[in-house]
């Protein structure tokens, strides 16, 4: 069975593994105080241009989005987010959970505009009940898109120019940064992201890590004892190391993006064999998500040789689905697919 279900189906780079096994036994302090963990946090902020940054490392994506959001909201806030935005759909509540609203506003390709943003908050502050309503607190993002869409430098220092004005924190989630970065078509790098944002995390689970996410805080503007937050919400790993050998190997030689290259450079190959091929897709995404409509009968053909990810119906006939290509995707497994399409 070939698989393309997802972007997180391997273990950890072998790299990782190799670092892992040859720290093993040594013995270190816990709860990320440990001397990995430090380099780690070095380096990313290096990668990052930050002189007045803060690492923090976690274990997932979602306890991530929860505690930052719910960290740096008043009690009386919510979160901006697309209405496909991953906090809104795939992850169970768990923002609403932490006591706070997400404020679901239109996307366009998985992407919010500056102009829309800048209407929300227009509207909210004109409307003269607003005392009785969620205050709008921040700005959720994903870089790429849940859509595997991008959003160019214009376009998020035009949506950063917009929260400053408003002085609420702009969030991007990176789950898969990595692959927005290594992507043609991305005109940002690692410093543009920090500089035009309060807050992102760097994405290890879907990049090549067993697990972890790098929290930075871009402006020395952590939340007062962010850590006692963190092991409060049980998300503290005593055992830390694990997550700073993987990110001090991801950052070191350059490992996070040249391995992010590899879902970009397998996903181009199989955009292009599926254009060939006469498949029609859902939308244009440049990263390593591909979003495909194919006909019921077909689908279901196809699913008793190939994993993919089911995305949503697109009418009665016909159904969108994801084939996700990663770090690690076997370049042989693409061509089967292509052969099997």
């Amino acid at each position: 069975m070939l698989s393309f279900v997802n972007d997180y189906s391997e273990g950890a780079h072998e790299s990782i593994l190799k670092r892992l096994v040859e720290t093993n036994m040594e013995k270190l302090p816990g709860y990320g105080a440990d001397i990995y963990c430090e380099s780690a946090k070095k380096k990313i902020l290096s990668a990052c241009a930050l002189s007045n940054g803060d690492v923090f490392l976690l274990v997932g994506g979602t306890q991530t989005n929860r505690i930052v959001i719910s960290s740096m909201l008043s009690s009386y806030q919510g979160v901006i987010a697309a209405t496909s935005g991953h906090i809104s759909t795939h992850e169970a509540g768990a923002i609403e959970n932490s006591g706070h609203k997400v404020l679901e506003i239109a996307h366009e390709n998985g992407k919010l505009s500056a102009p829309v943003v800048k209407a929300f908050l227009e509207n909210f502050y004109a409307d003269e009940n607003h005392e009785h309503m969620v205050f709008p607190g921040m700005v959720f993002i994903s870089l790429p898109t849940e859509y595997g869409t991008l959003y160019s430098k214009g376009e998020l220092s035009e949506l950063y120019s917009v929260c400053k004005d408003y002085s609420i924190p702009l969030y991007i989630d990176g789950a898969r940064l990595g692959y927005a970065l290594a992507s043609d078509e991305c005109d940002l790098a690692l410093p543009d992201v920090a500089d035009l944002c309060d807050v992102f995390y760097i994405g290890g689970t879907k990049v090549g890590a067993f697990c972890g996410e790098a929290v930075v805080f871009t402006k020395n503007n952590a939340p007062a004892h962010f850590m006692t937050v963190v092991k409060a919400n049980g998300a503290l790993l005593a055992k830390g190391r694990l997550l700073g050998i993987q990110f001090d190997t991801l950052f070191s030689d350059d490992l996070y993006l040249k391995i992010s290259r590899n879902a970009i450079e397998t996903a181009k190959t199989l955009r292009c064999a599926l254009k060939e091929k006469g498949y029609r897709f859902f939308i244009d995404s440049p990263t390593n998500q591909l979003f495909v409509i194919l006909d019921n009968k077909k689908m279901r053909a196809l699913s008793e040789s190939v994993a993919f990810g089911f995305w949503e119906k697109f009418d009665g006939d016909n159904t969108v689905v994801r084939f996700a290509t990663d770090w690690a995707t076997d370049p042989k497994d693409v061509e089967k697919l292509i052969s099997i399409l």
